[in-house]
């Protein structure tokens, strides 16, 4: 079946629930055993043996999440950033050498700078556009490669299968934030990345009213790396799991509707003279839309815009009194976002250089007409501000 087809069955045995549609809600931390000899016989994190390991509610989450990813398994986290750190922190040990792109999302950074730092594990950041240019900084003591396409704020491509091309042939793992992309749009494990995460938080769970993260794996990273993850104590509620399954359902067609919101919104903030350049990877002069186009099937609904140059009170005249466009963190959700991020304070590998500042927005399930004149009429203050 089509994943747009899968979105409406994975995770759902209604014959077994008494004919409901959906997965019902199973709370609970203690699991019974008949005998002794089934509760020593009991293996962590297989089946219902514990409720921080998970109720049949996770795994029905899990399960679908695996066949979508085209992964062998999937592990529920209690937030898009545990997705990341926790298998940074379960894999790498004192004296590994860790690649990170130099477009990651800060939290990320800030974890990388700052923990495994402390823990004695070397952090090298690397152009995002440098494909199989990888191998020259691998080292005997890399261990992983953290990817993330396209940047968070930048929104460069990377040249995914050029990267594990390289990695796979020196031995070192790689693990790619695919959150932007989702699982309908690009299938990391198919283009040779070892291990795939996503912040549920955003498209997926779509509603702006959750937090969790996935990570899904091959089947030879996916044993250590459970077991290793198994030892912070990290776990979801059930309720959660049950509202990432509901959002599952609507992926599909929130995602078709914001990616030709998006693209309409991005062609018309091209046209306007205060527009410097649009960093969205679906328009056809973006520099990355050539390996966007061969690697992935759609785009969502997050890109870049830098202005032309323009002083900061022109820029919050701008955006402080949109109606429609939320000043926010996160994405994904049905509504509009904008924020004004400054990727010039955290770039180490490269130089971020713009004309004027940057805005990233979200596009939600307005009208994008709407969504334009809102838009007009910020440009219309930011030139009575200019």
């Amino acid at each position: 079946m089509r994943d747009e087809t899968l979105l409406t069955t994975l995770g759902r045995e209604p014959a077994a629930h008494h004919g409901l549609v959906n997965m019902p809600v199973f709370r609970g931390s203690t699991v019974l055993s008949p005998t002794l000899e089934a509760y020593a016989g009991r293996r962590t994190h297989e089946g219902t043996t514990y409720g921080v390991h998970g109720t049949p509610t996770t795994f029905a989450f899990e399960e679908a999440m695996t066949t979508l990813e085209n992964g062998y398994r999937t592990i529920a986290v209690s937030s898009g950033l545990a997705a990341i750190t926790l298998p940074l922190a379960a894999l790498l040990s004192a004296g590994d050498h860790l690649l990170v792109v130099d477009s990651a999302y800060q939290p990320t950074r800030r974890f990388c700078d700052t923990t495994l730092a402390r823990f004695g594990v070397e952090v090298q950041y690397y152009d995002p556009l440098i494909g199989a240019g990888i191998e020259a900084l691998i080292k005997d003591n890399t261990r992983l490669v953290l990817l993330e396409s396209p940047g968070s704020l930048t929104f460069e491509i990377q040249d995914v299968p050029a990267i594990t091309a390289v990695t796979r042939r020196r031995g070192v793992l790689t693990l790619i934030d695919n959150t932007w992309a989702t699982p309908l749009f690009f299938k990391p494990l198919d283009h040779g990345v070892d291990i795939s995460i996503h912040a549920i938080t955003k498209y997926v769970g779509g509603h702006s009213d959750i937090l969790m993260g996935s990570v899904t794996t091959t089947e030879a990273v996916h044993r250590p790396l459970r077991d290793a993850m198994g030892h912070f104590g990290d776990c979801v509620s059930p309720e959660i799991c049950f509202l990432a399954l509901r959002g599952l359902r609507s992926l599909a067609a929130r995602l078709e509707r914001q990616q030709k919101s998006a693209l309409e919104v991005a062609r018309w903030l091209q046209s306007r003279p205060e527009v410097a350049r649009v960093l969205y990877p679906a328009l056809e002069d973006d520099p990355g839309h050539g390996l966007w186009k061969r690697d992935m099937t759609g785009a969502t609904s997050l890109f870049g815009v830098v202005l032309e140059p323009t002083s900061r009170p022109a820029l919050a005249a701008m955006v402080d009194p949109l109606d429609l466009f939320g000043i926010g963190a996160s994405w994904g959700g049905f509504e509009s976002l904008i924020t004004a991020p400054e990727p010039d304070r955290i770039r180490t590998a490269t130089r971020w250089q713009a004309e004027g500042p940057l805005l990233r927005l979200h596009i939600g399930l307005e009208e994008p007409a709407d969504l334009i004149e809102d838009l007009t009429r910020g440009f219309e203050r930011r030139a009575r501000h200019s």
